[in-house]
């Protein structure tokens, strides 16, 4: 999903992996762990403070503006919207590292509500239905 600022962060990811020993790719943790921090960002600069008791509140309180579009948090502190998504790699022939940079190539199966394809099952089927 490309939310705004997103491609921008796999870019400068992306060109920075290669000599960190890091993924390659970066599309999964790379911007949970973005938009996690522009939430403590946000926290913090709402209260003026580190403390975790008023962050805390803070971040019941409010709807915060990330990389995965508006967050906001639900009952047990939980992401009232599910942010995860579950990605599958379809039609990839070979081992080109490329193809998986091809937005064509990513299927988005979950949740329903933003699916772009439907799973395919066993994997084995997906590789190449070209």
């Amino acid at each position: 999903m490309m939310f705004p600022g997103i491609a921008e962060m796999i870019e400068e990811y992306q060109s920075r992996s290669g000599d960190a020993g890091a993924d390659p790719l970066g599309y999964y943790a790379a911007p949970q762990a973005y938009a996690q921090m522009q939430i403590v960002e946000q926290a913090v600069a709402g209260t003026g403070s580190l403390d975790d008791e008023r962050l805390a509140q803070f971040t019941r309180d409010h709807i915060f503006r990330t990389i995965l579009g508006d967050v906001k948090f639900g009952e047990g502190g939980g992401w009232s919207e599910a942010r995860v998504l579950q990605v599958q790699y379809q039609n990839i022939d070979g081992n080109d590292l490329a193809q998986f940079k091809d937005a064509r190539t990513q299927a988005v199966v979950w949740p329903s509500n933003l699916a772009s394809a439907t799973l395919i099952y066993p994997y084995a089927n997906a590789k190449s239905r070209i």
